[in-house]
């Protein structure tokens, strides 16, 4: 295989910009001038992208746009398929040799698919599904990690017009029922056993008591490991699905859909309870996807100008950038997937798996949550000891702000490789619109701890508490006109009214995503960290609501908050104040009951790193947990701008928590009982 280097390439944003020019008679003085026309003609913008990108339709659009936010329709007329969009690059990346996935985990394993043998893989789990009765509308879930299977199933349902969902194995079965059963899926796709940190564990009895969750499923299909404790019950096996034949898979062609059919759902963290079901719709993933990978510099893997792509970006299967890196086969760009710990086994080489699946893999574009280079940093761990990272061009980061040292640091590693150049794409989105909202340009200047730019089409702004735009300043992140890939709904919102009050609660109007942000005044944008309560561990997200669900059915616990402080460099604190029960003391039996409480039913990951005893829990007066005010006690605001006593249910509680916030910023700790 043969790499192009980032300096013998030319920036996918610059190509589209001269199409613009040739085909449009556009020109922009730069790349501010670009963004602005892009959020202000959404029309234009949007009909270039379609034909720049030669999407197709066998019938023609009757509208590029119509109505307002939240009640935006994209594209009228038009049909699409997502994996109709995939698939266009088959022919072209197999007659050049290029593959459309390699996949490896920690034990270095290996397997690489072709383009046409992902194409005949669909194929046969799409015809197999379609004689189960399976088409539009019907809903598949599957229980899998970040392997190529997963991304066989998604394709295969979108191929229909069925309907995808995914969670990962590592996380509790009750959150996993949580998310499941609101959509009531006719088909579960599961694995019973996983491979992570150095060991097997089971995950048949999960599977089991997922699939007794869910009535609604009418096929169970498993991934077998040789690893599940126990067979289960009336298992089809997903390996033994008959292949399609080499004429069917050739004839099998992905269904023309509504611009906005249902895709798939993902979902929120639950930070204020059930977890919000999103649903996206195919047009609007398809386009935005063509924009974002502009963003990202992805082009496909068999044209001379990104000859030999490789686009790698840790996830779990539960966490948006999965549907991310998935995304990069819309690009035609071969895609990396690594199952498995970051971090590596007990005993082992810390935080270098990724590093060497890179290397091994010769991956171009590497991107990771901040949180992992972080980990990396504060190991000490020096990449020139592990193989040839040569072919990587690129580097990326979202989940949480990268600080200026990560970034510092990774571009130090790079350059003692000898790519002093290396290019850092910071993004931030999120699972609400698929996609970015803040991003990357390669032909801008770094900005470390910083995202370059605002993403074309999305008119983002930071405004202050009385909806003015402000620059320079920390505000609210809004979106003041539609985006593509905002959802088409939420999954049971029959009157939308969920969906309404999550984004429109306080503009009419205006998109209100839940992110702090501040614009500085050469159009780099800083993110200082999430508006509401969700829980970001390494990539896998989680709101508070089911922390507060795994300990609070504890007998020994009456009440609970959690809070999660970033210390500035990548990392975080989990601090839990709890509330035992009446007749239970505090000790070292409650705390441990709390850990395996959300060890077994969430993750280990969110395993507070301190646990507090506190006397009550400040909520307000409609009774809602006060998590933010808290937060921002012990991020050293001041308590008048952070809380009022009267609209306080409990007020004589607030000292306490004053105290404690003092004590923590003091260095000392909370004064507080507690681990």
């Amino acid at each position: 295989m043969v790499n192009r280097g980032a300096e013998d390439s030319i920036p996918q944003i610059r190509l589209y910009r001269g199409w613009l020019h040739r085909e449009r008679g556009l020109a922009f003085s730069d790349y501010g001038a670009m963004w602005e026309w892009s959020r202000t003609d959404l029309t234009t913008f949007w009909r270039s992208v379609w034909d720049y990108h030669e999407l197709q339709s066998p019938t023609p659009p009757v509208a590029i746009l119509e109505g307002s936010m939240p009640d935006t329709r994209w594209f009228r007329g038009a049909e699409v398929n997502y994996a109709r969009q995939v698939f266009r690059h088959a022919d072209m990346a197999d007659a050049a040799g290029q593959p459309a996935i390699i996949a490896g985990d920690e034990g270095g394993r290996t397997l690489e698919l072709t383009w046409g043998a992902l194409r005949q893989r669909v194929a046969t789990l799409a015809l197999d599904l379609r004689r189960r009765g399976i088409g539009r509308g019907d809903v598949v879930a599957a229980y899998l990690p970040n392997i190529p299977e997963a991304v066989v199933s998604m394709l295969a349902c979108a191929s229909l017009g069925a309907i995808w969902t995914i969670c990962s194995p590592d996380m509790g079965t009750p959150a996993v029922l949580a998310r499941f059963w609101q959509t009531e899926p006719k088909v579960l796709i599961a694995i019973d056993g996983v491979f992570y940190g150095g060991k097997w564990s089971d995950r048949s009895a999960a599977v089991d008591a997922i699939r007794s969750g869910l009535p609604s499923v009418t096929a169970l299909f498993v991934i077998g490991t040789g690893h599940g404790v126990a067979p289960i019950e009336d298992a089809i096996d997903f390996h033994g699905v008959p292949p399609a034949d080499a004429q069917a898979a050739a004839m099998f062609e992905p269904e023309w859909l509504p611009f906005d059919h249902p895709l798939w759902i993902l979902y929120s963290s639950g930070t204020t309870g059930l977890p919000k079901a999103i649903v996206h719709g195919h047009g609007g993933v398809i386009l935005s996807a063509c924009v974002g990978n502009m963003h990202l510099d992805l082009g496909a893997s068999y044209s001379p100008n990104n000859f030999g792509e490789r686009f790698h970006w840790y996830s779990a299967t539960g966490w948006v950038m999965w549907n991310i890196q998935v995304g990069g086969l819309l690009s035609g760009t071969t895609i990396c997937l690594f199952d498995g710990s970051p971090r590596g086994a007990a005993g082992g080489a810390e935080w270098t798996p990724l590093w060497t699946f890179a290397a091994r893999h010769l991956v171009t574009w590497f991107g990771a949550g901040a949180a992992f280079y972080a980990s990396c940093r504060k190991a000490g761990l020096a990449l020139r000891g592990i193989g040839n990272l040569g072919a990587i061009r690129a580097l990326g980061s979202t989940g949480s702000p990268l600080t200026a040292d990560d970034q510092d640091w990774g571009t130090r590693q790079f350059a003692a490789l000898g790519t002093s150049d290396i290019w850092w794409c910071n993004i931030s989105g999120g699972t609400d619109i698929a996609a970015a909202f803040l991003s990357g340009n390669r032909e801008m200047p770094a900005t470390p701890g910083r995202l370059q730019c605002r993403h074309l089409g999305a008119s983002v702004e930071a405004w202050d508490e009385d909806g003015q735009a402000i620059r320079g300043h920390v505000g609210e992140l809004v979106c003041t006109r539609p985006f593509p890939s905002m959802p088409l709904f939420f999954w049971g919102d029959a009157d939308g009214a969920r969906y309404r009050s999550t984004y429109f609660d306080v503009w009419d109007g205006v998109w209100r995503h839940g992110d702090w942000l501040s614009v500085e005044a050469d159009g780099s944008c800083i993110i200082a960290g999430r508006s509401d309560a969700t829980i970001n561990r390494h990539g896998l997200r989680m709101g508070t609501a089911d922390i507060y669900a795994a300990v609070e059915r504890l007998p020994a616990v009456a009440d609970s908050l959690v809070i999660d402080l970033e210390d500035g460099a990548g990392g975080s604190k989990l601090l839990m104040f709890v509330v035992p029960g009446e007749g239970y003391g505090w000790g070292p039996e409650l705390e441990a009951a709390m850990v395996r409480a959300i060890r077994d039913t969430l993750s280990p990951r969110f395993i507070p790193d301190r646990f507090i005893a506190a006397p009550a829990i400040p909520r307000t007066l409609s009774g809602k947990k006060q998590e933010l005010p808290v937060k921002r006690l012990f991020q050293g605001w001041p308590m008048a701008k952070v809380i009022d006593p009267s609209l306080t249910e409990n007020p004589a509680i607030i000292p306490w928590y004053v105290a404690q916030a003092i004590a923590w910023r003091g260095g000392t700790g909370p004064a507080g009982k507690g681990s």
